[in-house]
Formats: structure tokens, C-alpha cells, sequence
């Protein structure tokens, strides 16, 4: 079976050579992108889930109550 020389890093991503895994920093942007991906349909469905909570009874009182602060700071 072929090994290939290059493994991904389990926290950014990247390709990196095995024989440098040990010594590799990942870049902090490329590190944030990961894990942004990771979370697409988490991030995809949030939309749909707060519409859902701003509709039940909890989220209608969240509604009047910010409305209420706004009102009081202006």
C-alpha cells in the first residue's frame, strides 16, 4: 500500500510533510478557516433555528424586552 508523504494537521489542515509534523506552527488565519468549515452546517441551520426561537414564546419576550430597553435609553 502507498503512504503518502505528506499528512494533514489535525488543527489547521495543512498538508504537512510527516517528517515535519513534529516541528509545524500553524498559521492562526488558516487555523480560523478550519474550524469554520468544520462548523458550516452548524452555521448553515442558526438562521432557520433563531427564526424558530424568535416565533415560540420565549423569543417574543426576549423581542418586547429588548424593544422595552431601547425605548428607556433613547
Amino acid at each position: 500500500m502507498f503512504m503518502s508523504r505528506y499528512m494533514p494537521c489535525s488543527e489547521c489542515g495543512a498538508s504537512v510533510e510527516r517528517s515535519a509534523l513534529d516541528s509545524h506552527s500553524c498559521d492562526p488565519g488558516r487555523r480560523l478557516d478550519y474550524q469554520m468549515f468544520g462548523l458550516r452546517e452548524e452555521i448553515a441551520g442558526f438562521e432557520g433555528r433563531f427564526q424558530s426561537y424568535l416565533r415560540g414564546p420565549r423569543g417574543q419576550f426576549d423581542m418586547w424586552m429588548a424593544a422595552q430597553e431601547v425605548r428607556r435609553t433613547l
